[in-house]
């Protein structure tokens, strides 16, 4: 598992796919999130802006990440 360091407390689902190189840009993220491609602590998640926080562990294109 990857860790991902965010500044400030929290970040979007959908910028975190970006920064962490996951996906290229935020059209490509769009479409993995609505396909049910990402889970977020064990659970599928579809609203791309979903606040995540230090701690959580998120799996999206066979990578593993977890936010410090």
């Amino acid at each position: 598992m990857r860790e991902v360091e965010i500044r400030g407390d929290t970040i979007r689902l959908g910028q975190l796919l970006k920064v962490a190189g996951v996906v290229d840009s935020g059209g490509e993220a769009k479409t993995l999130i609505a396909d049910g491609e990402v889970t977020v602590n064990g659970e599928v998640e579809t609203r791309r802006g979903r606040q995540l926080h230090a701690g959580d562990e998120l799996a999206a294109a066979g990578q593993e990440l977890r936010l410090v």
